[in-house]
């Protein structure tokens, strides 16, 4: 009875916060119906009325904000107490929702992931590659524990109250050119000598294009013909091999050895990444302190290894 009466007041909670019955049902794997049950039946058991309709949706009435604002107290609590009770008995196990940028999902979390089916096998991580801005709602909620974020020189990303931020790794951007550029020789590469190339980006909202532009503004007085524009690395670095377009990426997407790519270190400029780990503002249960564990010794492993050769 009292996980059903929880398991309500999460749906009432996450109502308040995503405004639709859809968006709860989406959230939490149930239909809107099932939802739309669930807090008919949490209405009768606290003999008020919680939902009103509003167009062809609902919102919650006076006494629904209260007891949501009261459930987002009582979920916390209970969370509180299944962390005590995992840390008393020492067993590190649980579930671990875990989001992240692409390059931190494939070079962090999939490691990560392998390496807790050895270790500490009654830990179950669930990744989904989540982008900060659809990460952070999930993480206020709860319904996402831990995520991969990134920051570039000179643009730092929001960091709303209630969160805890770990930088987990810096990192230096490379130029990428194609083998056959005519600067693929040289062993570092002046950003004003690529005034006249075309560039590959991120999409125009992301950070990591305003980074391109910041660069070849300030380090090579001009703005760069981005004419194309990919969030996926891979894409990009195609996109250099095969097109001839020049990039700006962060060392950890790049590969160790490629003859049809030239990576270059940035002349006269300084330009990196931050990925920062966010967790949700709760005392870390067992099985996120070990994800969080492995994640930091993930990110040991790439700093200290072996210096990739460059061609």
């Amino acid at each position: 009875m009292v996980l059903h009466g929880l398991r309500r007041l999460r749906m009432l909670h996450e109502l308040e916060e995503r405004g639709t019955l859809a968006a709860v049902a989406a959230s939490l794997g149930y239909t809107p119906s099932a939802v739309s049950q669930q807090l008919a039946l949490l209405e009768k058991e606290v003999g008020a009325r919680l939902l009103e309709k509003a167009g062809r949706g609902v919102r919650l009435t006076d006494a629904g904000r209260l007891l949501a604002a009261h459930a987002a107290t009582m979920l916390a609590a209970a969370e509180a107490a299944q962390t005590d009770l995992e840390s008393l008995t020492g067993d590190v196990r649980g579930t671990v929702r875990a989001g992240g940028l692409q390059s931190a999902t494939r070079h962090l979390l999939i490691p990560v992931l392998t390496e807790l089916q050895e270790t500490h096998p009654g830990v179950r991580l669930e990744l989904t590659e989540l982008e900060l801005e659809e990460a952070l709602p999930e993480l206020r909620l709860g319904t996402l524990h831990l995520s991969i974020s990134d920051e570039y020189s000179g643009h730092p990303r929001p960091r709303p109250p209630g969160l805890h931020y770990e930088t987990i790794l810096d990192e230096p951007l490379k130029l990428v050119l194609p083998a056959g550029h005519r600067l693929a020789t040289a062993t570092t590469v002046d950003v004003a000598d690529l005034r006249d190339d075309v560039w590959v980006a991120s999409a125009a909202t992301t950070g990591h294009h305003a980074l391109v532009l910041a660069t070849c503004r300030s380090a090579g007085g001009f703005d760069p013909d981005v004419r194309h524009r990919s969030n996926d690395a891979d894409v990009q670095l195609a996109l250099v091999r095969s097109a001839g377009a020049v990039a700006l990426l962060p060392a950890l997407v790049l590969p160790p050895d490629d003859p049809a790519l030239a990576i270059r270190d940035v002349a006269r400029a300084e330009v990196g990444r931050r990925l920062v780990a966010i967790t949700g503002d709760r005392a870390h249960a067992p099985a996120l302190d070990a994800v969080l564990g492995a994640i930091r010794n993930q990110a040991t492993r790439i700093t200290t290894g072996p210096r990739r050769r460059r061609r």
